[in-house]
């Protein structure tokens, strides 16, 4: 299967083959300020899975991973590792936003006081235990 997906302003189109490897929520304090919200609902593929097409520009958001985001209006797309092996796609992005449902939670010890999880998930209060 194939899903698409893009910007705000139709500059950054993409395409992600397959099913995700995950699909999470991640509170921590970098999605957050990354994301400009109090989390980042992402699902994460294989890097080989997606073709991207459009002019997008990165930041390296820590030592591990850049954050891609439309150049032209700002669209948060994707957290790509920069050893080329993942990226997690903002689940916001796809044209059909329902297309995949989260299964847990992740770093919510970092997460907003005001912010109630009731969803019934699993909830880490770190990353995915080894």
């Amino acid at each position: 299967m194939i899903r698409e997906g893009g910007c705000l302003c139709g500059a950054v189109r993409f395409k992600a083959e397959g099913e995700p490897l995950n699909v999470r929520i991640c509170h921590c304090r970098i999605c957050q300020k990354a994301m400009g919200s109090p989390y980042f609902a992402r699902a994460q593929f294989d890097q080989r899975a997606l073709t991207v097409d459009g002019d997008t520009e990165r930041y390296a958001s820590s030592e591990n991973i850049d954050r891609v985001f439309c150049k032209r209006c700002g669209t948060r797309l994707f957290a790509w590792r920069r050893n080329g092996t993942l990226a997690g796609v903002s689940l916001s992005v796809f044209d059909d936003r329902n297309a995949f449902a989260p299964t847990e939670h992740i770093w919510v010890s970092e997460k907003p006081g005001w912010l109630k999880l009731d969803d019934g998930l699993v909830q880490y209060p770190g990353t995915i235990p080894a």
